[in-house]
């Protein structure tokens, strides 16, 4: 062998060490890569679901955003300081954990909370929606809610008003631990809709709130429409369909008694 041919087989050898070595490296990452992606992300801790059961199934709704209407009867929108004829809808939501569930035929223990001396009770439709989506027509906005339920917006009354007054977001008069207690949810394929039941709430056996929903400015299709004008619903939301006049304060021990025609009695206690 040469010199010359000597130098260019150690030349050739060294190319061919260099580009094993590099494949050998994209492998190895490669590889690495695979693992990585065959493997679920870990988490520090798990976060419990908030559910509703349904009735007639063994099934429960996953509730993944809870949205109030306010003032959304005309005697209680003037009751708060509002016009009713010039003010458009307006909406706010609770945290998920704010969810009470209350079963039919018992008396559910709800704790006075904290950090408020006039603590109100507000009885109102709740509408669940099983699809979602942005700008739904009215026309089509009831093939959306797979059921309906009963419900409470409790409401810290004193800190709502004190924020309002200064400007403030008043969230924290609204969206706090079990503000919204709830009974069960009714299929649409076993109740229907509802659009001009009774709606009434007692505390102590004193009928305080008596209304029908047909008394409601913007009726739930209506709700679901302009609510998907600004957010994009989605399954599991739920709608809180805003409350009649006569809202009022409660103390401890005192028994609420919430009514919807068609639908069974949600009651608590205030402990």
């Amino acid at each position: 062998m040469t010199r010359t041919m000597a130098r260019l087989s150690r030349r050739d050898g060294l190319k061919l060490g260099v580009a094993m070595a590099a494949t050998g490296a994209a492998a190895a990452t490669l590889g690495t890569d695979a693992n990585a992606q065959s493997q679920s992300p870990g988490m520090p801790f798990r976060v419990a679901s908030t559910t509703i059961p349904i009735v007639g199934t063994t099934d429960v709704f996953p509730v993944r955003r809870i949205y109030c209407i306010g003032r959304n009867y005309a005697a209680h929108s003037r009751e708060m300081g509002s016009d009713p004829t010039r003010e458009p809808p307006f909406f706010f939501q609770k945290p998920t954990d704010a969810i009470q569930f209350v079963a039919p035929g018992t008396v559910g223990d709800h704790p006075y909370p904290s950090l408020t001396k006039n603590y109100h009770y507000e009885v109102e439709l709740v509408a669940a929606l099983k699809a979602g989506g942005k700008d739904i027509p009215i026309e089509r906005a009831l093939d959306f809610v797979y059921g309906y339920a009963l419900g409470l917006d409790m409401t810290r009354r004193d800190l709502q008003r004190l924020l309002a007054d200064e400007k403030k977001p008043w969230e924290i008069g609204k969206s706090f631990d079990r503000s919204a207690p709830i009974g069960p949810i009714h299929p649409v394929a076993m109740v229907g809709h509802f659009r001009s039941e009774n709606i009434s709430l007692q505390v102590n056996g004193v009928t305080k709130q008596s209304a029908t929903l047909a008394h409601m400015i913007w009726s739930v299709a209506e709700q679901i429409s302009k609510l998907s004008s600004a957010n994009e619903l989605f399954p599991g939301d739920i709608i809180y369909s805003g409350t009649p006049e006569n809202v009022g304060p409660v103390v401890r021990g005192d028994l609420i008694l919430c009514k919807i025609e068609r639908l069974p009695d949600l009651s608590i206690r205030i402990s």
